[in-house]
């Protein structure tokens, strides 16, 4: 059975469009797919707990993202997570009084901030800080303090 040139790059183009395929999910599922290198504003949250948030987790507001994590520090003296998050400029209608949640998107359990537009007139600038914030619920925290409460008899 002899192979002839148009078999061979047939074969070729299929292999290469399977490559280009994997790497395309590799970069949606690692987040990089999605990068924007545009004009955007950072504002500041302080988190008692930000659980298994990471950079590059999405922020949103009513489920369209309008930004992501840029960095995630531990506040010497408070012993809470400093979250900053970088936010397209075309959204810099957020007003200052808005919260700011950690919530868990889907089944595979990955962690994004959805903030909550307050009704203030002055709106969020560079280096905001979010005075209103909900922590990550810990699964853990919640299983164990459901078996206390069972071994308590309550």
């Amino acid at each position: 059975m002899q192979h002839s040139k148009t078999q061979d790059t047939l074969v070729g183009l299929f292999v290469a469009t399977g490559i280009a395929a994997l790497f395309y999910m590799a970069l949606q599922v690692s987040n990089l797919g999605s990068y924007s290198g545009g004009d955007s504003y950072t504002i500041v949250a302080h988190f008692e707990n930000s659980g298994g948030l990471k950079v590059k987790s999405p922020v949103s507001v009513a489920g369209v993202r309008i930004g992501r994590v840029s960095a995630i520090k531990l506040d010497r003296e408070s012993h809470e997570s400093i979250v900053e998050m970088q936010i397209d400029a075309q959204y810099n209608n957020l007003p200052v009084d808005s919260g700011a949640s950690i919530y868990t998107a889907g089944l595979l359990g990955e962690q994004y901030i959805n903030l909550d537009p307050g009704s203030a007139d002055e709106f969020l600038h560079d280096k905001s800080q979010l005075d209103i914030t909900s922590s990550a619920i810990v699964l853990e925290e919640m299983i164990g303090k459901f078996m206390m409460n069972k071994a308590e008899g309550k």
